[in-house]
């Protein structure tokens, strides 16, 4: 199994967390994202401390703050949400800056900020030490189910195939004169939308053919197999095991 694709996100290197396994990477965002959500809102503290965790990854993976923080602006559309909870939240109002705000949403917000913001720091550091194809892998590795992993694979493979298909069609329209310029001309996006609908399906019927006369059965071949030594699974987990202990103390304070 290949994608044989270096993504946008991730940043090669040589540091130690670059060479973990993929799986056991994987386990430990997962691990870290359940126990950061697990962390009363309350704790305040707490989420400055796995924001400390995360910097101290981020240092031993020698990933830049410029290049983590240009990434973080995936979650603009969670931090629009979180701005708007205290106008419509509804509950004890408090004043703030001479506005009158929903105390709950107040809350609901740093929620939704702070646990989402950590979140999604953790899955960029994973994917700007790790490639896809060893995600996949790793992925493979964790054991879920074959099928979802197949789907994966597939859509890194061909995600850019499709692309180019758009980018020649557009091109297609251009060389035509053709200018989207209001709704009268939707009717011609969504004919190209439909002629791309098609154009990859029979491209992935002819995949299919072409794998099913080379062996296919319903499963990829592992080429490769991803093995962690314990003393990976140590140092791979540290992050979680670190977390959980703050948020013990955060329930408990």
């Amino acid at each position: 199994m290949g994608a044989g694709h270096a993504h946008r996100l991730y940043r090669a290197g040589q540091s130690p967390v670059h060479a973990l396994p993929p799986h056991t990477k994987l386990a430990a965002v997962f691990a870290f994202v359940v126990v950061v959500v697990s962390t009363p809102r309350e704790a305040m503290w707490a989420f400055a401390l796995y924001a400390v965790l995360l910097g101290a990854v981020a240092y031993a993976a020698r990933v830049p703050a410029g290049f983590l923080l240009k990434r973080l602006l995936i979650e603009i559309p969670f931090v629009a949400f979180a701005v708007l909870m205290p106008f419509v939240a509804e509950g004890e109002k408090v004043q703030v800056l001479g506005l009158s705000l929903s105390e709950s949403g107040l809350w609901g917000a740093w929620n939704v900020l702070a646990k989402g913001t950590l979140g999604v720091a953790a899955s960029v550091l994973l994917a700007s030490t790790t490639e896809l194809r060893e995600l996949l892998l790793g992925l493979q590795r964790l054991k879920l189910p074959p099928l979802l992993v197949q789907i994966a694979s597939f859509m890194i493979r061909y995600g850019d195939v499709i692309t180019d298909e758009m980018r020649r069609m557009k091109i297609a329209r251009e060389s035509r004169g053709f200018e989207a310029k209001g709704v009268r001309h939707w009717g011609v996006l969504a004919k190209s939308a439909g002629a791309l609908f098609i154009r990859s399906y029979e491209r992935g019927e002819r995949v299919h053919l072409a794998m099913v006369s080379r062996g296919y059965a319903g499963s990829m071949p592992v080429i490769d197999e991803v093995t962690a030594s314990r003393a990976q699974w140590s140092y791979a987990l540290t992050l979680p095991l670190a977390a959980f202990v703050v948020c013990l103390m955060g329930w408990t304070l």
